[in-house]
């Protein structure tokens, strides 16, 4: 995947999508309404339609030991200690928004009335310890299915979704069971229309070449959107919080 695209003179960065990938952050899905379940589209068999959006895990950081990921980061030189101890370089949105900063876009002040508010948020107030954000099961219910006797029980995840005001960009906050450890996590995903994309032709009506790359625009014009978002990355957990004031500490230091 290529790197991002910083055009210093004009305050563009522009990010690489690929459009075919079916796996990893950045998926390619399709709903009719904001609240609904997205559902991924095979781009390289379905034709790109209005409906379709762009679902990304956005990141806001790379541990420095890992080599291979720290070469997508165009400022693999920072440094922040994260709250797992590891440290780590700025990626993703926080490289987006050191660049605004540098840019005088977005200013220190700014940056310092997010550390104010993360520090007003105490930690019982944060989304992973919020009693009413809890994965739901139905009682177990016997169910027989092709001769195999199944309990069946329904698992119902909680979404919270953000609009921005005067944007079409969303942001969806996903309460999960962690990975490799017991508990659950919330994961958050920045979401915008396909038509927001950059690309050679025109891509509704047509299916994705085979590993068709588009670009996705942040200017002086949706920045603010990623400021926002990284506050709200702040609020998901204690350690969040602990890496967003941390990054924000390194980037107006």
């Amino acid at each position: 995947m290529p790197q991002i695209l910083i055009k210093e003179d004009e305050h563009i960065i522009e990010i690489p999508i690929l459009l075919t990938a079916v796996s990893g952050k950045i998926r390619i899905k399709n709903r009719s309404i904001v609240n609904e379940y997205g559902t991924p589209v095979a781009v390289k068999r379905d034709c790109f339609l209005l409906s379709n959006y762009v679902e990304w895990q956005i990141g806001y950081d790379v541990v420095k030991k890992e080599t291979e990921k720290l070469a997508e980061s165009s400022l693999p030189e920072t440094e922040f200690i994260g709250a797992n101890k590891k440290v780590k370089a700025l990626y993703e949105l926080s490289e987006y928004i050191w660049y605004f900063h540098k840019w005088n876009i977005i200013t220190k002040e700014e940056l310092k009335s997010v550390i104010a508010y993360l520090d007003s948020i105490q930690d019982h107030d944060l989304i992973d310890n919020n009693s009413e954000l809890q994965i739901d099961r139905s009682h177990p219910i016997a169910k027989n299915i092709n001769g195999f006797n199944f309990e069946y029980t329904q698992v119902k995840y909680p979404l919270l979704i953000y609009k921005f005001n005067g944007y079409e960009i969303v942001t969806e906050i996903k309460i999960t069971e962690k990975q490799y450890a017991v508990g659950t996590q919330p994961m958050l995903y920045l979401c915008f229309p396909i038509t927001e994309l950059k690309s050679k032709t025109n891509l509704i009506g047509r299916c994705a070449e085979t590993k068709e790359i588009a670009y996705f625009e942040i200017s002086e014009n949706n920045i603010k959107v990623f400021l926002e978002m990284l506050k709200m990355f702040g609020i998901l957990s204690k350690n969040h919080k602990h890496d967003i004031l941390q990054i924000i500490n390194t980037i107006i230091e």
